[in-house]
Formats: C-alpha cells, structure tokens, sequence
C-alpha cells in the first residue's frame, strides 16, 4: 500500500502577533505574497491568509489588501490557498467575511465557537512596541470574546454556501467539535468536513498528548470516515503537535500565524523554514506530503479556475 499523503498548510501571517514580536513577519502584499509561494515550494499544498495594513502591519479584511497578493500567488504558484474568515478577534463577523465572499477560495477557515482568546500573556515576553495599537491589542484580549455565534456561522455558511467554498473548520474546544456536528445534521456542512484541530490557546483546549488523542477519538466518533483531520499547535507546541499527529494519520499546519518559533529562543526566519522542518518530521516518519493537486483531491475542493481572483 502507498503511504498516506500528509497535506501541510501553512498559516503565513495571521492576527495573532503584532509586528514587534518579529522582524520576519510578513506585513505588505509583496512580502505576503513571497512567504506564500516560498512555503508552497518548501512543500505547503495549502496557505492561509490573512491581510495586514501595510502601513502599520494591523490586521485588515479589507478586499483590496487581500487582492494584490492573491493575484501573484495564483499566478506564480499551483497551491490551494485559504482565506481567512476569523480575521481578528476585534471585528465584526461582517467585516471578517468580506474577503471570501469577495474572491470565492477554494478554501476559507471558520471558526465552529465563540471562546475567550487570551492574548495578554504575550506581554510578559514582549514589552517594546513600534505601533500604538499593539500593546492595547494584547491588552485588551483579557475582556475579549471571539464572536462565533450560532447565527454567526449559519450566516457565514449560507453566504458562502453557491461559491463551492469548502471550509477548515478550525475547533479550538471539544465542543467545537459538537458544534460541527449540529451544522452537519442542518445540512449546512457537506462531507469531506475539513477539521483543523487547535492546541494550546489560551481560552482552548491544551497542548499535551491527551488532548490531541481526545480530539481524535471524539471526531472519529462523530464523524468517522467522512472527515479529514489537521492539527495546529500554538507556540512551542507547533512542531510536537504536529508530529504526533501525523504519526497519527493527521494533516498538519504550521506557519508565522501559530507560531513565531524555530526552536527553543530562535525565532523563524520565515514560514518556508517552518515547512521545511515540518517536512522533514513527516518524511522521517515514512510518509509523503501531498502535492496541491492530491490535497485537492483528498479535500474534493473545486479547482483554482472557479476562484474570483
């Protein structure tokens, strides 16, 4: 039998961390644009994107951010790309769907509850800031509920339901995974259901082994064959997550989104080396990553050609 083909994502910028924490964070559409296509020839079948002001690197769903490096992704790379509809904590779940809504992706994220996204213990780590909105930010997430209402993701899955968008349905909680269950008996949700498992937000699930395995057995069990599971570990627990998991049979996302970190006190020079990294743990392990083609084929998306960008 042919090893299994691990589909690697890579998350390049994301609404987590502010500029200051890291020189190599992506900020303008040229700079995104070159993380992407670096991590996609570093081997990420999928990337996931979000938008920043270039300006002050702030996170920003406004379409036209988002339209300039979505174009030169497309037209100097092959890889399946993904759009953020969970932009940042700080907006409204109108502001944060604009962009797909806009450019119909093959693959948008959604995030499946609202949840306290605790940001603040940053500040023990990070204590200078070139901007003035990114100590407030930090700050700010102690008194902070990620918006994810039942409403709000029946909203989001009708407005998206004619575009052929399939969603990496991001459960930070065992009760994300309940709530995936509710939508999929609504018929909102088709299989295959993209899963993107998330360890060690503060507000979510931990980061140790246990967690992942209850993960795993309880969307096995409510699932079964009809979903594809995928891990994310935050921070430190990126590469450890990921391992475990695709030792498990999962999928794996890394990337400047989740994680600042290379290894212990070394900062990530880009997501491509991420990638490489990620990599190199999966082939270690006898496994093969998957091609963008194969991932869209496992995720049975429909093609980069019904895009609008």
């Amino acid at each position: 039998m042919a090893p299994k083909k691990v589909i690697i994502t890579c998350a390049v910028t994301g609404a987590i961390h502010t500029p200051s924490m890291s020189p190599h964070i992506p900020i303008t559409a040229q700079e995104i644009a070159d993380a992407a296509i670096g991590a996609a020839e570093a081997g990420a079948a999928i990337v996931h994107l979000h938008a920043r002001d270039p300006k002050d690197g702030r996170p920003d769903q406004s379409p036209e951010l988002f339209e300039p490096f979505l174009r030169t992704i497309k037209q100097r790379s092959d890889c399946v790309v993904n759009i953020t509809t969970g932009g940042s904590p700080a907006m409204t779940v109108e502001e944060r769907i604009r962009p797909v809504v806009a450019f119909k992706p093959e693959v948008a994220s959604l995030n499946m509850g609202s949840m306290n996204f605790g940001l603040y213990p940053m500040l023990g780590r990070f204590k200078d800031f070139k901007h003035d909105w990114e100590r407030p930010y930090l700050e700010g997430s102690d008194d902070r509920i990620f918006k994810n209402t039942f409403k709000d993701i029946a909203g989001i899955l009708t407005k998206c339901a004619e575009n052929g968008t399939r969603f990496e349905i991001e459960c930070y909680d065992i009760g994300h995974l309940y709530t995936l269950a509710h939508f999929v008996d609504r018929g909102l949700v088709k299989p295959p259901f993209f899963v993107q498992s998330v360890f060690g937000i503060l507000g979510g699930i931990g980061g140790h082994p246990e967690d992942v395995m209850h993960m795993k057995r309880t969307a096995d069990r409510l699932f079964g064959d009809d979903y594809r599971w995928s891990v994310l570990g935050a921070g430190r627990n990126q590469m450890a997550i990921a391992a475990s998991a695709a030792a498990m049979g999962g999928n794996v996302r890394v990337g400047l989104e989740d994680s600042l970190w290379i290894g212990p006190g070394q900062l990530a020079e880009s997501n491509a080396q991420q990638v490489t990294k990620v990599r190199t743990i999966i082939e270690q392990l006898g496994l093969e990553i998957a091609t963008p083609s194969e991932a869209r084929e496992i995720l049975q998306l429909k093609g980069a050609d019904r895009t609008a960008f």
